[in-house]
């Protein structure tokens, strides 16, 4: 997602972007170099040579992000620029961003996409105590340093304000997907993926992504199990740092499967093979993760059943716009009635789909992105 923002900016704006070496797909790393220039369809990258651990151990992961900010940190300040954007990979940068924002005197925006350290508290990574603390203060330090704060969702946005953040400098621009014209079809699924993924349920609920410390794991998977005499199918498509503990949930059951990912191109067979999907929040990180594929979904016409907290985004949408059910993210036996609902009346998901379908042009990636370049010919203009 960070590439297609890039992209989005590099229409109108000359843009230079320091990124690390990639961890997470291996067919994409590079040989390592201190400085690597590289072309791009849209402004130029710099890629420091940083260390590429994999991703899911969290202290060597630890070290990729460290050598990242030793090395971009010098790079940014030696270059040119009229304002400073940063992200929030590592969980840090935004902190890394406004220091060097107010080094070289320029406009800093911040683009969050998971808020730290919230994430890592309500995710169980890190610890209240000191630390915590202390990057908590520094946090809220960047966020009223940012001319800009850009943030996905209205609960976020709630979240960063309750931090002391004028709400005049808070902005929702979400992620989006991308929208078929009215009128066009959608490209036919590849039966195969179809098939690795259905299997023989007569009801699937899929869960495609990154599978993190975000989700209510624990409660989906106790629900599934007491599913699986409905023929109710639950299917992760997918890989992350709770993949283990996942499947060590799930050890015995059925009617739960894990496949993994498919190529990029594949995934509207993925999103088209389910009856509906499930976006799930842990309490505690309403507003601190806000899971973008949600708009990919309602592209794909299917329905949404939304396990997290009433405040999120996912459950309020779902809702109010009729394109899915919520239900509470720690009673599995309000997750069993929802899902057994939908399996039971296939006219409801129907009608469901439809309601995604026709929410969808709502959440163009287009009109989002739109947003995004008039938040920074805003901050063009500022002194």
């Amino acid at each position: 997602m960070a590439q297609l923002v890039v992209e989005a900016i590099g229409t109108r704006h000359d843009v230079t972007v320091i990124c690390g070496r990639p961890s997470y797909e291996p067919l994409e790393r590079r040989e390592w170099k201190l400085y690597r220039a590289e072309g791009a369809r849209i402004g130029r990258i710099i890629r420091v040579g940083s260390t590429d651990f994999p991703r899911f151990d969290m202290k060597k992961r630890l070290l990729n992000y460290l050598s990242y900010v030793a090395l971009s940190v010098p790079k940014a300040l030696s270059l040119d620029c009229d304002a400073v954007l940063a992200m929030t990979d590592p969980p840090f940068e935004g902190i890394v961003g406004a220091f060097v924002a107010k080094l070289k005197g320029k406009p800093f925006l911040y683009n969050i996409r998971d808020m730290y350290p919230d994430m890592a508290l309500g995710g169980g990574i890190l610890q209240d105590g000191r630390v915590a603390r202390l990057w908590e203060r520094m946090h809220r330090w960047a966020l009223k340093r940012a001319a800009r704060v850009i943030v996905l969702g209205d609960d976020m946005r709630t979240r960063i304000i309750s931090k002391g953040v004028a709400p005049s400098s808070v902005s929702v621009v979400r992620d989006g997907a991308q929208v078929l014209p009215p009128g066009t079809s959608s490209p036919k699924a590849d039966q195969e993926v179809v098939r690795a993924i259905r299997g023989s349920f007569s009801f699937v609920l899929v869960h495609a992504g990154n599978l993190g410390f975000y989700g209510a794991w624990n409660t989906l998977i106790t629900a599934a199990r007491r599913l699986s005499s409905d023929g109710v199918g639950l299917v992760f498509v997918g890989d992350g740092a709770q993949k283990n503990a996942i499947q060590k949930l799930a050890a015995g059951a059925s009617n739960v499967r894990f496949v993994d990912f498919f190529p990029a191109s594949k995934i509207p067979s993925v999103l088209a093979s389910a009856d509906a999907h499930v976006v799930t929040v842990r309490r505690g990180l309403e507003g601190v993760v806000v899971p973008s594929k949600l708009y990919g979904i309602l592209a794909s016409g299917k329905p949404v059943v939304a396990i997290a907290p009433q405040e999120t985004d996912v459950a309020t949408l779902a809702v109010q716009k009729g394109f899915g059910v919520a239900a509470d993210p720690d009673k599995p036996d309000e997750v069993v009635r929802a899902i057994r609902d939908l399996a039971q009346n296939a006219n409801k998901v129907e009608m469901m789909g439809e309601a995604a379908m026709a929410a969808s042009p709502d959440y163009d990636r287009v009109k989002e992105f739109q947003k995004l370049l008039e938040l920074i010919s805003e901050v063009e203009s500022i002194p």
